[in-house]
């Protein structure tokens, strides 16, 4: 069975589901028993309409479900608006569900990881760690927005910054984790940016086209990371650099900053440079002071302290880093780094080391475990 295949389908088939009147609870349930149904089916009997099959069965799972519960009395219109056989025509919903699991009976946070799980296909574990939060805990916080929706007709879409907020970590997911979601991140980005004038969702368009016209370069020939400073520029898309330099422009100039137009003006800084070393620090620590003001996240003054140790030398670095907290995603990684360069060798090395057993992914893993030989081979 083809998973790729499957994943592109289901946010169609819910949406298929959605506007005959599931609700999105119930909705989202009868579709992931359908895909079980392919998964057990599919390779040995493959349909020639996939997006059709999996619509049929998800709408009679659905209707089993409601079968069994007080939506009886609604059975026989249900019924009665079954999708007929044959081909399911073409319509791409997935935008609009982003806006409908934004629901205003949701809180933000919670609105983002319900979309995260039913329509961006990331698992419970990868989205508590993109929200910093227990797997145990994310998975509750799905389970009662699952329970606040149901029963809920979705027809007062959520806000735009909530659907910023998924596409971003979408593509976050896509670009430094397990599961390849930025190219469809930027996909709906842009249908987002075409509708909607908004100088936010130009500011994430633009910060989208930056990192991913630098992702030929992050990976060398044997899958292993390659740092930004060690990265050949020759193989950055210039084309989408251009474009995302052009769009965050044109969204600076209507000056409404917010925080993806910082983050992209920091992504165009380093776009901009001919080589690493002559990356305008200076500037980018000034950027990472504004995005500090409009978000008070504690990952952006991790990086800011990688800033500043770039702009005004480890040591400052290390100062900016003492002031955060330690349980912090990479801090231990940049602890290493900034260590490194200040001349402690052995400090870094087991830093680094420390990191690589925190690494989130195996990528990240190999090369802080790399970095942490690398210093060890130097003692020796």
């Amino acid at each position: 069975m083809n998973e790729a295949l499957i994943r592109s389908l289901t946010p169609s088939v819910l949406g298929v589901l959605v506007r005959r009147g599931a609700d999105f609870a119930a909705a989202e349930d009868a579709v992931q028993d359908a895909l079980v149904e392919a998964v057990r089916v599919w390779s040995a009997d493959p349909p020639r309409d996939p997006k059709g099959w999996l619509v049929t069965v998800a709408w009679r799972r659905f209707l089993d479900a409601t079968r069994a519960d007080a939506a009886r009395r609604r059975r026989e219109d249900l019924v009665d608006e079954e999708p007929p056989p044959g081909p399911t025509p073409a319509v791409d919903d997935t935008l609009q569900l982003y806006f409908l699991c934004a629901h205003p009976s949701l809180t933000p946070s919670s609105a983002v990881a319900l979309t995260l799980r039913a329509v961006g296909g990331l698992t419970t574990r990868q989205i508590a760690q993109a929200y910093l939060v227990p797997e145990a805990t994310m998975a509750q916080r799905i389970s009662r927005a699952k329970r606040t929706v149901s029963g809920v007709r979705f027809d007062q879409p959520g806000d735009v910054a909530t659907v910023l907020r998924v596409l971003y970590l979408v593509f976050n997911e896509g670009y430094f984790g397990d599961v390849d979601l930025a190219a469809e991140a930027i996909r709906l980005t842009r249908q987002l940016a075409a509708a909607i004038d908004h100088p936010e969702v130009a500011g994430l368009l633009a910060l989208m086209l930056l990192h991913h016209a630098r992702r030929a370069a992050r990976t060398a020939t044997d899958g292993s990371l390659v740092p930004l400073a060690e990265q050949d520029r020759g193989r950055w898309d210039t084309a989408l650099i251009a474009e995302g330099v052009g769009i965050l422009q044109a969204a600076l100039a209507r000056d409404r900053l917010g925080e993806f137009q910082a983050q992209a003006a920091i992504a165009a800084l380093h776009a901009d440079a001919p080589t690493a070393e002559e990356t305008d620090w200076v500037q980018i620590v000034e950027w990472y002071d504004e995005l500090a003001l409009l978000t008070d996240s504690p990952i952006v003054r991790l990086n800011r302290a990688v800033a500043v140790g770039e702009a005004d030398g480890p040591r400052a670095g290390l100062a900016a880093l003492a002031a955060l907290d330690d349980a912090l995603p990479r801090y231990t990684a940049v602890a290493a780094y900034l260590h490194e360069r200040d001349g402690g060798v052995v400090t870094a090395a087991r830093l680094y080391a420390e990191a690589a057993q925190k690494a989130a992914n195996l990528a990240e893993r190999d090369h802080l475990t790399r970095q942490a030989a690398r210093l060890n081979a130097l003692r020796s």
